[in-house]
């Protein structure tokens, strides 16, 4: 069997719906994760959907992921502004990683301008809402589909 897609989500994303729904939106974590299946099964692919707020979790996860997934969906919330751990584990990876954000970091305060995960990540999606995890499942879809002449 083919190798899952993880979608590794940090602190406070489990409030999505009820935290600043201005910023957010009113979609909730369980939405996101019911979109997330429904389009991976459209690319048959398989999802493996993760939320902490712990940092170690995230840096535990990205280490496993290295040999159990065939590329990632990171939302590090928060730690994406502090965290040199993930950033480290991160490079650790030969797999696909499409950091997501459901708010434009840049359109917020200065201290949401400064990323630790984009310069380690295959691409970033931010600024379009919930949206962006569906549209990262596409980009993982063609990064990690079989290339032509490989079967």
């Amino acid at each position: 069997m083919a190798k899952p897609i993880f979608v590794l989500n940090g602190p406070n994303l489990n409030l999505l719906g009820s935290r600043e729904p201005e910023i957010y939106g009113s979609t909730t974590l369980a939405d996101i994760e019911a979109q997330v299946r429904a389009r991976a099964a459209q690319a048959a692919l398989t999802v493996d959907f993760r939320q902490s707020n712990h940092e170690g979790d995230l840096v535990d996860w990205l280490q496993e992921a290295r040999t159990k997934a065939a590329g990632v969906i990171l939302n590090a919330g928060a730690y994406t502004h502090t965290s040199v751990a993930l950033h480290d584990a991160l490079k650790a990876l030969e797999i696909p990683v499409i950091e997501v954000h459901i708010s434009n970091p840049y359109r917020r305060e200065p201290f949401r301008h400064t990323s630790y995960i984009s310069p380690a990540v295959t691409g970033t999606i931010c600024g379009v809402g919930a949206q962006g995890y569906a549209l990262a499942v596409e980009a993982l879809a063609a990064l990690t589909a079989p290339k032509k002449g490989q079967g």
